[in-house]
C-alpha cells in the first residue's frame, strides 16, 4: 500500500486495470439517506460498492488516481496498485436510489486489439525485417529488385500511420474498427428497458481479440465534479469449458461532468487472446458515490412519493425487531431557508411529532411536544422533510424525531 495520502484534485489520469474472476458478493440493500422529496424524480437502480485493498483488508473505493485505486485509512487517502502487489477486491451488488443522474449515448464497445497484437502491426513488423535482410544484399539486387523493394517501404509507411492512430485512438480509428471485424454496439434503450446485460454480438470467433475498445457520450444536469468510471466485462475465454466465463474489473477517472454533452473514449486491455465477449456494465462514480446512469441495470424511474415507500419499507425491513426513534431522512427544503438558518432564525434544533407513517406536521420546543412553536413558515418546512418511522420492537410507531435545520441536508 502506497502511504502518502493523495492531492484532492486530479487531472486527466490513466486508467486503472484490474482482471479478477466473478466472485461477486451479494449484500443489503443501500438506503438513501439524503435524496429529497417534492416534485423531483429519483432513479432506482442495481450498483455495486467496490471495495480493494492489498491484504486482508479491504476499504470502500472513494476515488481513481491514474493506474490505482484510492481508498481512505485511518483518515488518510492511500494508494492501491498492482504496481504494489496482488490486490483484494470485494464488488457488492446493493439497490441504490438517488435524485443524481446523467446520460450516456452513442455507446460503442468493440472487440480489438493492443498495440502489439494488432495484425496490422505484426504485419508491418514482419515486412519491416525482410527489408532489413534485403538491403543487407542491396549492393548484388538488380535495379528492377530495389525498385520493388521502395514500394514495400511505402506501403509499410501506410500501415504504420494505421496502427499508431489506432494506438492512441483505437475506438475513432476506422482502419482499426475494420480489422476488428467483429462490433458490439450498446443499446442504451435495451438497457433502460430493463436489460441487465447489454446485446452482444460473438459471431466472430477467429479473431485474437485481447482489447476492448469503449467510447460514448456523457452529461449530468448535477455536476459531477470528481468521477470516475467503472466498467464489468464479462468475459469467456478460449478453450475454457463451455459456460464458464470471468470478469474484468477496469477503473478510470474522466473529466468533471456538467450538462454539456462531453465524449468519453479509452481502450481496456488484459483479455486473453480471442475471447468472446458476453456481458458489459459501465458504472458512474462521483466523490465514491455511485451515481444513476440510463444505462443503470435494473433501473426504474420513481416519484418522491414512491421513493419515500421503498426508503421506508427497506428501513423497516432491515431492523426486524428493533425499537429506534425516528430521524430525518428525505425533504426538500425551500430555497430561501439556508439563508435565514444563517442568519440565526431557525439555527436552534427544535422537535415535532413523526407519525408511523413518517410525516410530520408542527414543531416544538420541547421533546415531550408541549409547547409548540407557532410559525407557519416552520410548519410548512416541516411538512415537506420525511422520516424514518420509530420502531417498537420493529414495527412503526408515533414517536418524536429531533431536527436541526442548521445541520440538515439532504
Amino acid at each position: 500500500m502506497h502511504p502518502n495520502p493523495l492531492p484532492r484534485k486530479r487531472s486527466f489520469p490513466t486508467a486503472a486495470r484490474l482482471l479478477c474472476p466473478a466472485l461477486f458478493l451479494c449484500g443489503a440493500v443501500a438506503l438513501a439517506a439524503d435524496a429529497p422529496a417534492g416534485g423531483k424524480m429519483y432513479t432506482l437502480f442495481q450498483g455495486d460498492n467496490i471495495s480493494v485493498g492489498q491484504g486482508t483488508d479491504v476499504y470502500p473505493v472513494r476515488d481513481v488516481n491514474g493506474r490505482s485505486w484510492v481508498i481512505v485509512v485511518d483518515g488518510k487517502e492511500v494508494l492501491v496498485s498492482a504496481n504494489l502487489g496482488p490486490i483484494a477486491m470485494k464488488v457488492t451488488p446493493l439497490q441504490k436510489l438517488t435524485e443524481v443522474s446523467a446520460t450516456l449515448s452513442n455507446m460503442k464497445a468493440e472487440r480489438g486489439y493492443t498495440f502489439m497484437n494488432d495484425p496490422a502491426v505484426r504485419l508491418t513488423k514482419g515486412m519491416s525485417q525482410t527489408a532489413q535482410t534485403n538491403a543487407g544484399y542491396a549492393a548484388s539486387v538488380s535495379q528492377a529488385t530495389a525498385a520493388q523493394n521502395v514500394q514495400i517501404q511505402a506501403s509499410q509507411m501506410g500501415v504504420n500511420r494505421t496502427s499508431a492512430t489506432g494506438g492512441t485512438s483505437p475506438a475513432t480509428n476506422g482502419d482499426q474498427q475494420s480489422l476488428a471485424s467483429s462490433q458490439q454496439t450498446l443499446n442504451a434503450a435495451a438497457a433502460s428497458a430493463g436489460s441487465d446485460l447489454f446485446p452482444i454480438d460473438t459471431r466472430d470467433t477467429t479473431g485474437d481479440f485481447d482489447a476492448l475498445n469503449v467510447s460514448f457520450e456523457i452529461s449530468s444536469d448535477t455536476p459531477l465534479n470528481v468521477p470516475y468510471l467503472v466498467t464489468m466485462t464479462r468475459f469467456h475465454e478460449r478453450g475454457a469449458p463451455e459456460g464458464s466465463y470471468k470478469n474484468l474489473v477496469y477503473a478510470k477517472a474522466i473529466d468533471p461532468v456538467s450538462s454539456k454533452v462531453t465524449k468519453v473514449e479509452f481502450e481496456q486491455d488484459g483479455f486473453p487472446l480471442g475471447y468472446t465477449l458476453e456481458g458489459f456494465e459501465v458504472h458512474l462514480y462521483d466523490q465514491g458515490r455511485e451515481v444513476a446512469t440510463n444505462v443503470s441495470p435494473k433501473r426504474q424511474v420513481l416519484t418522491s412519493d414512491q421513493a419515500f415507500d421503498y426508503v421506508r419499507a427497506r428501513y423497516i425491513e432491515a431492523h426486524k425487531g428493533q425499537t429506534l426513534t425516528a430521524v430525518p431522512v428525505m425533504g426538500n427544503l425551500p430555497d430561501g431557508l439556508a439563508a435565514q438558518v444563517t442568519a440565526g432564525k431557525y439555527s436552534q434544533p427544535f422537535f415535532v411529532k413523526v407519525s408511523g407513517e413518517g410525516t410530520a406536521s408542527e414543531a416544538y420546543s420541547d421533546l415531550a411536544c408541549k409547547d409548540r412553536i407557532v410559525d407557519a413558515y416552520l410548519d410548512s418546512v416541516v411538512r415537506t422533510i420525511r422520516f424514518k418511522p420509530a420502531l417498537s420492537a420493529g414495527e412503526p410507531v408515533e414517536g418524536v424525531a429531533m431536527v436541526d435545520l442548521s445541520h440538515l441536508k439532504f
